[in-house]
């Protein structure tokens, strides 16, 4: 007797019920309370992260041991924040690619009316900054050829990440290429609806959209692990 296929791990309704109670419920007492239903949810969220670990590893090499290690914790850092609600009340995770020749990160963030697939560079170290500048201000064509594919442009629309009001310090205010070096963060995002994510495919247009993220990473990996002569450092 065949035995039936294994059910696609996904995101389910009760994942964010789980989270809109928890935002009307912030505080220790309660989610104390509710901790078993709490493990009950997250064990969702840990199949999926799994599930994409093992479609992402298919098309890259990653360093996150498993989708469980990829998951941030639920409790927020509150010293430094006005915020002092104990609770994030959303689900969230990233991949790091292996290797210091392999730039860029994977992230992916879960939650009522607010479910994004994303990935980039948050906060380039200076130096890492200074070098990606540098190549666009050299020659800013390979970067523009990736960013306005229809790929690209299709799954992410635009290169998103803060950005300065001016030309950073030492470059060029007559640059062709000035609206690409204010850049101070560089972000691919793909906004998905909760219907979207509660779908059957989500884990695959989740995998897909990280696997359109690879010329762009591709293209950054290159100019951060090369020296000013283009040679492998």
């Amino acid at each position: 007797m065949m035995s039936e296929p294994l059910a696609v791990p996904q995101i389910f309704p009760s994942n964010f019920a789980f989270l809109k109670a928890l935002e009307e419920n912030n505080d220790k007492e309660w989610f104390t309370a509710h901790k078993q239903a709490y493990q009950q949810e997250l064990g969702d969220i840990e199949n999926f992260a799994e599930a994409l670990l093992r479609k992402l590893s298919v098309h890259d090499v990653i360093e996150t041991p498993s989708g469980k290690k990829s998951l941030y914790r639920i409790y927020r850092d509150v010293r430094f924040s006005n915020d002092k609600t104990p609770y994030k009340t959303h689900w969230s995770g990233s991949f790091r690619r292996a290797t210091q020749y392999r730039r860029g990160g994977y992230h992916f963030h879960l939650g009522p009316g607010n479910s994004f697939i994303a990935g980039g560079f948050w906060g380039p170290e200076p130096k890492d900054l200074k070098l990606i500048r540098d190549d666009i201000s050299f020659d800013a064509a390979p970067l523009r050829n990736i960013i306005q594919s229809e790929a690209f442009v299709k799954t992410f629309g635009s290169l998103k990440g803060e950005q300065l009001k001016t030309v950073p310090k030492g470059f060029d205010p007559q640059n062709e290429a000035v609206d690409l070096l204010r850049y101070k963060q560089f972000l691919l995002v793909r906004p998905f609806s909760d219907e979207e994510v509660f779908s059957a495919s989500f884990l695959e247009q989740a995998d897909l959209t990280f696997q359109q993220m690879r010329p762009f990473f591709d293209y950054m990996s290159e100019v951060l692990t090369s020296d000013t002569n283009g040679l492998t450092v």
